[in-house]
């Protein structure tokens, strides 16, 4: 049996091997990069990667497919940022999920633009002062978030991209007792999602919502008698102990993150066999509309994976019909599916497509 002495030495061979092969790769990188700025090709191609990532995690390795892909996005990310760093717009202050599914989009060598508000993100990416915005569109347990759904539909960005982020809420504070605790911060889906916690550990703590985790995370280093709802990433960036782990009421809670950004940054991404279409649309407010707003997939067989109603804020109709469909808009059942619905709407529009 080897030594640990003689196993440390060959892992550090090793990592010098790793080394050199991850520089060789990264002059690659280069290459491409200068190819494609001849050619005008977008720097940061979703599909490309995702495709890279897949083919990785199914060539086979005693690592778990998630750590290959987690090793993989980062080396792909450091090569991008000896480029140009991506600029990613998302909720901040640091330390909220938001910035985490940014990094497990993009991987951490991005150049993070923390915003102050979902309504900066999008003005952030709109404007061109970011590349890239990632916002939350969606909860397991509250459901969708009005506001991203609103700037969906009024902005001039688009989907290129999909996290799904598995959220566990910590009840942070400075100390680590939970004695004394008056006031508990928290964003209100946050807030919301551990209602049951709170209710059963705390039920005299008032609670006050915040822009954010991580800006509820930042009050409760300003009082004692404070805390907050936050992530593990939010107790590390503001230096809070963690008094609860994993408070939220629903064990499996999840929350969707979309990608977006201009057209002129990225166009639509390519085909990748595992991808999705997402679009809004109104009807005529008619007996039978809502039935034959359906009719199209069902004929062409795409499978409708979410629908959702909204309010429209127009005279015009009455609700906007958020959907999300299987496939891509160059697959022939979606493109005929989509042709066909178009037709019966009073208002249409694809708000990205993009690998699922």
């Amino acid at each position: 049996m080897k030594t640990l002495a003689q196993l440390r030495i060959e892992i550090d061979a090793v990592d010098q091997q790793l080394l050199a092969l991850l520089n060789q790769r990264a002059g690659l990188a280069h290459e491409v990069g200068e190819v494609k700025k001849l050619d005008g090709s977008p720097v940061f191609r979703p599909d490309r990667e995702a495709q890279v990532i897949a083919k990785m995690q199914g060539a086979g390795s005693i690592l778990k497919p998630e750590g290959v892909g987690a090793i993989w996005r980062e080396i792909m990310s450091a090569c991008r940022a000896l480029e140009e760093p991506q600029r990613v717009a998302f909720l901040g202050p640091k330390g909220t999920y938001s910035e985490d599914a940014a990094i497990e989009f993009f991987g951490s060598s991005m150049g993070a633009l923390p915003c102050q508000s979902i309504d900066e993100v999008f003005r952030t990416t709109s404007s061109g002062a970011a590349e890239f915005g990632v916002v939350p569109i969606e909860n397991s347990t509250e459901g969708v978030i009005a506001r991203t759904m609103d700037l969906l539909l009024a902005s001039n960005v688009h989907i290129v991209g999909n996290v799904s982020l598995a959220v566990r809420h910590n009840l942070l504070r400075q100390s680590s007792s939970m004695e004394g605790i008056a006031v508990v911060y928290g964003h209100p889906q946050a807030l919301a999602q551990c209602q049951a916690w709170l209710s059963a550990n705390l039920p005299n703590a008032q609670r006050r919502a915040a822009s954010s985790n991580s800006e509820g995370a930042r009050q409760a280093t300003l009082d004692k008698a404070s805390a907050a709802i936050a992530s593990s990433r939010a107790a590390t960036e503001f230096a809070l102990q963690t008094v609860a782990k994993a408070i939220q009421d629903e064990a499996h809670n999840r929350t969707r993150f979309a990608v977006i950004c201009r057209p002129e940054v990225l166009p639509l991404p390519g085909r990748t066999g595992n991808d999705a279409v997402s679009l809004v649309v109104s009807v005529k407010n008619q007996p039978g509309a809502l039935h034959d707003l359906i009719l199209p997939m069902k004929k062409h067989g795409v499978s409708m994976t979410r629908f959702e109603s909204r309010p429209a804020r127009s005279a015009q109709w009455d609700y906007n019909f958020y959907i999300d469909l299987a496939g891509h808009v160059q697959d022939a059942p979606v493109a005929a599916a989509l042709a066909e619905l178009q037709q019966l709407c009073a208002f249409y529009k694809v708000l990205g497509c993009y690998p699922a």
